[in-house]
């Protein structure tokens, strides 16, 4: 036994030794979490869109600081997705929240839950801002991870990694059967999308990789996940434990796999992508977003930012550099007026779909 120990330390250490220092200690030490730092990005998108995900990413970061707990960092990372599927991309209509063909929205890394309830309060939820200040407290419609039968415009409940990618597979499959045994040539009654993000620490979860093969295999078109590739897990760098090529293993399931660098800079990148995932109707997609956790934070690349609310020093200087009021749960009135005029039209689509279904 102590010479098998001996051989897999060995092969630990040489295979990479930037994760452990074994030396004569029985217990591994791990490295300490980097801190990225590349320079900041200037933003070549329009002035007031990036307004828009500096204002996502603020209220999200305010939950944490009150609750004096949660999830801080991916929010922050991913507010331009965020912005992007809400003001742009999904159909849903906060008035009939029960809608049978909304899109679909799946936050999978559930721990990021404020992101998904700042949309919801920013498109007419029903959220008020004092639900949002009542993060993670008991009896809450803020729970620490979203719950489907808690919050209303919640689809499904995410908190174990893993589950909620796999959910929205079976969302996906619902929407293929409800399309083959309803729709007719003259009325498209269900072609309606599941759009779902998720981080790395989904991805390593073997109820996922179940779930996405059953989706390449089922060619679930209209499933698309925007993944937080973000290279960071709870205790580090991804090249603590997650070194594989993503995008080849779900290549071989069967899926488009596209690739976006930047969100940071603009977004017609990542806006192009999803375009080209819902043009492909005989495979699901993973766009694969290059992104900083804790975008903002003086930490901000690094793992401490995950798990903890940022410090008040650290939360001025962010809404400083993010141009958006210090007084916690602010939201521009023009960025509301946005999220009003998006929700209402939505309603629209809501209104013409049902004189459809009538017809």
């Amino acid at each position: 036994f102590s010479i098998i120990l001996s051989l897999s330390q060995h092969h630990l250490s040489s295979h990479n030794q930037n994760i452990f220092n074994m030396g004569g200690s029985t217990s591994p030490t791990l490295s300490p979490p980097h801190k990225r730092t590349k320079p900041c990005e200037p933003y070549d998108g329009p002035a007031f869109e990036l307004k828009c995900v500096n204002n996502i990413r603020s209220l999200a970061a305010d939950m944490p600081s009150a609750a004096k707990s949660g999830h801080p960092g991916a929010p922050m990372g991913c507010a331009p997705m965020a912005h992007l599927l809400w003001s742009e991309v999904m159909n849903y209509s906060p008035s009939n929240p029960e809608w049978w063909n909304r899109d679909r929205f799946v936050l999978s890394n559930g721990h990021a839950c404020s992101l998904q309830y700042s949309m919801l309060h920013l498109a007419g939820y029903g959220l008020t801002t004092d639900d949002l200040k009542n993060f993670r407290q008991l009896g809450s419609l803020t729970p620490g991870h979203p719950e489907n039968f808690v919050t209303k415009g919640v689809e499904v409940s995410t908190g174990p990694l893993g589950q909620g990618i796999s959910n929205a597979v079976g969302f996906a499959v619902a929407e293929r059967h409800f399309a083959a045994t309803f729709n007719t040539e003259a009325h498209k009654i269900f072609d309606h999308h599941t759009y779902v993000i998720c981080g790395d620490g989904c991805l390593q979860e073997g109820v996922s990789s179940e779930a996405s093969s059953l989706a390449g295999h089922l060619g679930l078109g209209h499933l698309i996940v925007l993944y937080d590739d973000n290279n960071i897990t709870i205790d580090g760098s991804t090249d603590l434990s997650f070194t594989e090529d993503v995008g080849k293993r779900y290549e071989a399931y069967g899926w488009q796999v596209l690739t976006v660098e930047t969100v940071e800079s603009n977004l017609k990148d990542l806006r192009a992508a999803v375009e080209a995932a819902k043009a492909n109707t005989e495979q699901p997609t993973i766009i694969k977003i290059k992104t900083t956790i804790g975008k903002g934070s003086i930490l901000e690349g690094s793992a401490a930012t995950h798990g903890a609310p940022l410090k008040p020093d650290d939360m001025a200087q962010a809404k400083k550099g993010w141009g958006v009021s210090e007084t916690p749960f602010t939201v521009a009135d023009d960025v509301q007026k946005l999220y009003d005029d998006v929700s209402k039209a939505n309603d629209a689509k809501f209104a013409a779909w049902e004189e459809m279904f009538a017809a």
